[in-house]
């Protein structure tokens, strides 16, 4: 008799003997594909068996990174959070792993986008981020606001457990700020000197709703970036702005004349009022001193008026008798001094002179 049909125990598709074969069999065929070899079903068993023993042991492994949390919940409830590093949980889905990078900063741009994001909050969706950035300000301006916010993950559990989606009600809450703090300011400190304020009192309301709504977030900082009023005004402004700064160009260059001359000529007149003072001084001084050479004088003349008269004399003469060129030394008892004196060459000397 011809044996057509596979022996009992056989992995043929079409031997429906045992359930258990068969549902290996639909194992075998999930794992690999194909129909399983034509060998004894305990050896095939063990081969699944080892096969599944080894992915349950690859899905009880885990790692951490050094940045980052793990809540570890068990059949979805919350169990415990792991540190970073390499760690073990129960397999087959028993034990879930959610990791969350608490130490790393993240952030949410609105207006712009940044190429290469991995979270997909970060940038906005569409065309949300253009209407994101209409804003109306005080004045019942409008202006395109774009910005930053930079934020860390405080509290891994409330993040996931207390708020639906918490990256994303951060970006309601953060565009509902900055529509707040934008609107209580004219167009003119939105754009210019306001942006540091709005900055600090955007930050402390979208942490005190961070913190309303426990959503596990820690808000560091926020940034304004390009603010520009809508395109079809865009250019009048860009005029208005331009003559602003020519504006303040000239008052700086008045500002820096004034600060080069003023000082100059406040430094002159000090200088010529110290040399005034110093003349002064010097002229009283120079006084005092005669007054007090001339009491003296007329102390010692009183005492010795002759001695005093002849010395006077001879200090007078030493300072007078060296600028006379030339000098004529008479005797007293002489009575006619004509012939010691030669006229004529000097009456001569001096028609000479008025000729010339």
């Amino acid at each position: 008799m011809s044996n057509s049909q596979p022996p009992r125990g056989s992995w043929d598709p079409n031997n429906h003997s045992s359930s258990v074969l068969n549902e290996l069999k639909k194992l075998w065929v999930s794992l690999f594909g194909t129909y399983p070899p034509n060998k004894s079903p305990r050896i095939i068993a063990v081969i699944v068996f080892l096969i599944l023993l080894a992915m349950a042991a690859w899905s009880s492994i885990y790692t951490i990174p050094s940045d980052s949390v793990a809540i570890v919940q068990r059949f979805g409830k919350y169990l415990k959070e792991v540190p970073p590093g390499l760690h073990m949980k129960l397999p087959l889905g028993i034990d879930t792993a959610l990791i969350v990078p608490d130490k790393r900063q993240l952030k949410q741009e609105f207006g712009f986008n940044t190429p290469g994001a991995t979270n997909r909050y970060q940038n906005s969706r569409g065309n949300n981020g253009h209407q994101e950035t209409q804003m109306v300000t005080g004045d019942l301006n409008a202006a395109l606001v774009e910005w930053v916010v930079q934020y860390r993950i405080s509290d891994p559990t409330k993040f996931l457990f207390e708020v639906r989606n918490p990256s994303e009600t951060l970006r309601y809450v953060s565009e509902s700020v900055m529509r707040e703090v934008v609107g209580d300011r004219s167009v003119d400190e939105v754009i210019t000197i306001g942006r540091q304020e709005i900055e600090s009192d955007a930050l402390v309301k979208m942490q005190l709703l961070s913190t309303k709504y426990a959503m596990g977030i820690s808000i560091d900082q926020v940034q304004l970036k390009n603010i520009n009023p809508p395109k079809p005004v865009q250019e009048s402004f860009n005029e208005v702005n331009q003559a602003q700064q020519e504006k303040e160009k000239l008052i700086n260059e008045a500002k820096r004349d004034y600060n080069k001359v003023i000082p100059l000529a406040l430094g002159e007149k000090d200088q010529r009022i110290r040399e005034a003072d110093g003349y002064r001084l010097k002229r009283i001084n120079e006084a005092e001193g005669d007054v007090a050479k001339f009491n003296a004088l007329l102390t010692e003349y009183i005492k010795a008026p002759e001695v005093t008269s002849r010395r006077i004399y001879i200090e007078t003469m030493e300072k007078v008798l060296p600028n006379i060129k030339s000098k004529v030394i008479i005797d007293i008892a002489t009575n006619n001094i004509l012939p010691l004196l030669n006229l004529d060459s000097k009456t001569s000397q001096q028609k000479q002179g008025e000729h010339k």
